[in-house]
């Protein structure tokens, strides 16, 4: 910070100018960055003191230091900075389905809720009553409200980090209490997941549903696997892609009515790419097929093929393991409903295939598997493979009764037997 400016000298780039105006108050320039085009960006500061103008200029120079000082211009809105941080940098860097649901969470409740305030205003009190006003609307659960919060951290940590705001509100804000029939999951008995078996046999593409529910594959790891990632000979199969769920525009005419979603018109494109490559390292993994899966996949790669000569010149060449009927890859829209009528088919209760795969981990972890092979086959990161068990793995009550019965027997000593009378017969 330089002192009043006096004859002859010169301040080196950077320095506030500080001087005694004419109008008898003190002023000084404070240099502050550049703007977009490239043009020097200073602020006027004007204070009654001299002291008073000295801590304002410091105050605005450690800001400009720490790169949090607000940028010359209109300042942002929430509505703003979101549509911008939603489009052109959360866009290009995440994956489809964790930009679509950024993208909801965004246009259907941030947006509306929150929007028109400021984004260096922005207090937490503010996100705080839009989440009770979205639970207020009945049909809103609590992970519905966590979804806008989380993605409302995201972008506005992302403002803080560029100097657009201060503080970031969501992460100071409380986010709703999540009821535990919203995080309970209570994962499918060997009995339920005989059943579906049975159930499932009687059905195209079987094997689909047993890799859920044997080895815990998530959906679109199982959509995404293609005969290339599996050796039947050898008995393991190979994890490296997940397929997405489609998007499509409009391909009709522009003169053509447009009522229906784009997924219903006759001309549809699609836009979006078929799989990606799964979410981590840890991901892209090796699973081993037991026995009998393997002779499941083997009926089935027989019946594909049967399949194939059947149609002829109509099937659609894909590779994918799990095929339409005229081949081509499953769309995991319909995915979800398969699930459900298997369920009722089966009589099982309902629940999410999601919960298949905590089905999944629990029978490994009954079997004994070693934690870093359950690991490896849940494609769960070494870094977070503990909490991921946590939250996973489920003890049932026999194993509950058989822990406590050996409790009782360290601390207590084994049960009594009671006596046998052998005259008990003989009495009338």
């Amino acid at each position: 910070m330089a002192e009043q400016k006096t004859k002859g000298t010169r301040r080196a780039n950077g320095e506030s100018a500080i001087y005694l105006g004419k109008d008898g108050r003190w002023h000084a320039r404070v240099p502050m960055g550049y703007k977009d085009n490239g043009e020097p960006y200073r602020r006027q500061v004007t204070r009654p003191t001299r002291d008073e103008l000295v801590d304002e200029v410091r105050r605005l120079e450690k800001q400009r230091d720490a790169g949090s000082a607000a940028q010359p211009g209109k300042p942002w809105t929430v509505e703003k900075w979101l549509w911008h941080w939603v489009e052109n940098i959360a866009k290009p860097t995440v994956s489809e389905n964790t930009y679509d649901g950024y993208e909801v969470a965004v246009r259907v409740h941030l947006v509306p809720g929150i929007g028109k305030h400021r984004l260096d205003r922005l207090q937490p009190e503010h996100l705080e009553s839009l989440y009770r006003r979205m639970q207020a609307k009945g049909a809103r659960k609590a992970g519905t409200a966590h979804q806008a919060h989380r993605t409302a951290r995201t972008a506005l940590g992302e403002a803080v980090r560029r100097g657009y705001a201060a503080k970031n509100a969501a992460s100071l804000a409380k986010p709703p209490r999540m009821e535990e029939d919203e995080t309970e999951v209570e994962p499918y008995s060997v009995e339920e997941v005989q059943r579906l078996l049975l159930e499932a046999n009687k059905r195209r593409n079987s094997a689909r549903w047993m890799l859920a529910l044997a080895l815990g594959l998530r959906q679109g790891e199982t959509l995404g696997l293609r005969w290339s990632d599996v050796d039947l000979g050898n008995e393991y199969l190979k994890l490296r892609r997940n397929r997405l769920r489609p998007r499509y525009e409009h391909g009709c005419p522009e003169a053509s009515p447009r009522g229906r979603k784009a997924g219903y018109c006759p001309g549809k494109v699609q836009v979006r790419r078929e799989t990606k490559n799964t979410k981590s390292r840890a991901g892209r993994r090796a699973v081993p097929l037991p026995g009998p899966l393997v002779s499941m996949l083997r009926a089935h790669a027989e019946t594909q093929e049967r399949e194939r000569k059947a149609v002829g010149n109509l099937w659609a060449e894909s590779e994918y393991v799990f095929t339409k009927p005229l081949g081509g890859p499953l769309s995991p829209n319909t995915y979800y409903h398969d699930w459900k009528r298997l369920l009722e088919d089966a009589g099982v209760r309902d629940g999410r295939l999601h919960d298949a795969r905590h089905t999944a981990a629990t029978v490994l972890m009954l079997l004994g598997v070693p934690d870093r092979v359950i690991d490896q086959i849940m494609g769960w990161e070494p870094g977070t493979s503990a909490s991921m068990r946590a939250r996973y793995l489920h003890v049932p009550d026999a194993m509950l009764k058989d822990v406590a019965r050996k409790i009782a027997e360290a601390i207590w000593g084994p049960p009594e037997t009671l006596p046998v009378d052998k005259n008990q017969d003989n009495e009338v």
